[in-house]
């Protein structure tokens, strides 16, 4: 069964970092582009960075560029999201996703790992 969970998150002051980790368990994440995305309270889900299968060319949001920064580990089928400078509005859920024929729906959107940037 093909399944994304999300862990790292916390609470963190503005200026701090975290290391979001999504581990794939019944499938190899690195045949697939996989994308981190985020939802704070009433907001849309935004996508926050992607990563492609060949880990050529990473997508970064605007208000995350230069700050954050997307990676894989194959050994560990894991895909991770170091944020650094941490900002208030960073503040929320974040997702992650593999892309297939469908979009990013290689997996159900699971409970996502909670982020919380405030001093």
């Amino acid at each position: 069964q093909v399944q994304l969970v999300e862990s790292g998150g916390g609470l963190v002051q503005p200026g701090g970092s975290l290391r979001l980790s999504c581990a794939a368990s019944g499938f190899s994440l690195d045949y697939y582009a996989i994308g981190w995305f985020r939802q704070a309270p009433g907001k849309e889900r935004e996508v926050v960075s992607c990563i492609s299968s060949s880990d050529d060319s990473p997508y970064y949001g605007d208000s995350v560029k230069g700050r954050f920064t997307i990676s894989r580990d194959n050994a560990k089928n894991t895909v991770y999201l170091q944020m650094n400078n941490l900002k208030p509005e960073d503040t929320a859920v974040y997702y992650c996703n593999g892309h297939g024929p469908s979009g990013f729906s290689l997996g159900s959107w699971g409970q996502g790992t909670q982020v919380t940037v405030s001093s």
